[in-house]
């Protein structure tokens, strides 16, 4: 038991360090690879943790806290708003009362004079998820054959993705027992934005094959994972990942290592009710 608490007061200690560098540059602009480098987290990982910790992405928290500490300041001081602005880190006083009124509704001067408007923030369900306990075992690399896609992750094509690589291995004879459909996930969509999220569509084949077109050929290096098992809509899981990076992976004592995680899928969306669907998630770790 010794050993879990220490790794979740380790992840805690390093948020900490975050939060505390944040919350004393408010007047600064917030580099996020600077955050990375002082954390001591994987690039790989970074975003997932902090997120799954803070409760927001990393982004949204800097954002949010800047205009919490310019409403304490516009309802309980005499700093003109302008002065505020440059306090948390608005160049132009202007874009504090954009932001301010966006997240608010109301703006900075309004707020100041308006003493029975109270800023509230909605409260967060819990949503119960079917995740079992992780199993860490060492995967050998995985040979496949993938079609890159760019955009929104709800709205690409991955069952004509998955249609035309199965066409593929027909027409070059790669069938054989074993095949798996795996989605490597590059980006966060709650960093990077939607336009630019990166996807490979993998279908993971054992016999030799060469890149043709758009479907190229890649290696899925063999490594140390844990492996969680997920049963439930795929719409729920980016809640998944933040049980898994801010509970399960320090409940059981596992460090990250630097590579990316990937989605395996056991049976097919189109033919299994959603709360049916079956996804193993591949964690890398030490």
């Amino acid at each position: 038991m010794q050993q879990r608490i220490s790794t979740i007061e380790e992840y805690q200690k390093q948020i900490n360090i975050i939060v505390e560098y944040i919350n004393n540059h408010l007047d600064q602009a917030v580099d996020l690879t600077k955050l990375a480098e002082i954390s001591h987290f994987s690039p790989y990982h970074f975003h997932r943790i902090t997120r799954a910790f803070m409760g927001e992405p990393i982004g949204t928290y800097i954002v949010r806290v800047r205009l919490e500490t310019a409403a304490r300041l516009i309802r309980y001081t005499d700093m003109s708003v302008a002065e505020i602005a440059y306090r948390v880190g608005y160049d132009v006083p202007a874009s504090l009362s954009k932001a301010f009124k966006q997240q608010y509704g109301i703006s900075p001067s309004e707020y100041r004079t308006n003493k029975d408007f109270t800023i509230m923030k909605a409260e967060k369900k819990d949503m119960q998820l079917k995740i079992k306990a992780p199993k860490v075992l060492e995967i050998e690399a995985k040979q496949a054959i993938y079609i890159k896609l760019t955009g929104e992750y709800g709205s690409l094509d991955f069952s004509g993705s998955w249609q035309r690589l199965w066409q593929f291995v027909k027409e070059h004879k790669l069938f054989t027992a074993g095949m798996e459909h795996i989605a490597i996930y590059h980006d966060d969509p709650k960093v990077t934005e939607s336009d630019k999220l990166r996807t490979d569509i993998c279908l993971v084949v054992k016999k030799d094959v060469k890149a043709q077109g758009d479907i190229g050929v890649k290696e899925i290096k063999a490594g140390k994972f844990a492996v969680f098992h997920y049963q439930g809509s795929y719409s729920n899981l980016d809640a998944v990942y933040d049980t898994i990076y801010a509970r399960l992976l320090p409940e059981n004592n596992l460090k990250l290592r630097d590579y990316h995680c990937f989605e395996k899928y056991l049976n097919h969306p189109d033919r299994t009710e959603a709360e049916k669907l079956k996804t193993e998630i591949y964690i890398p770790v030490e």
